[in-house]
């Protein structure tokens, strides 16, 4: 059964959502930094830690991560400056 939803796998990236990583001063400029970008199609893609190996044994009933997916955690500061960006509807 094909699921309701799949990832563009052709979209590029438009813009970032919120401040840079250096801007907020999680990074040291190494490539491994944290980020949120909207990209051409509308989704968001957001750069991160993989936690899925260890918050994943302890997500809440009624959630799961599929075998193709992962649990990815950013810094809050992140996601509060990307506020202003992301679009009500």
């Amino acid at each position: 059964m094909a699921r309701p939803w799949e990832a563009d796998t052709e979209t590029g990236f438009k813009r970032r959502l919120g401040k840079s990583p250096q801007e907020l001063g999680h990074t040291t400029d190494n490539p491994d930094c944290p980020d949120i970008w909207e990209l051409d199609n509308g989704d968001v893609a957001v750069i991160g830690r993989d936690l899925t190996a260890t918050l994943g044994r302890r997500l809440p009933p009624g959630v799961s991560v599929g075998e193709d997916e992962r649990l990815v955690v950013i810094p809050r500061s992140m996601m509060i400056a990307a506020r202003p960006d992301i679009p009500r509807v």
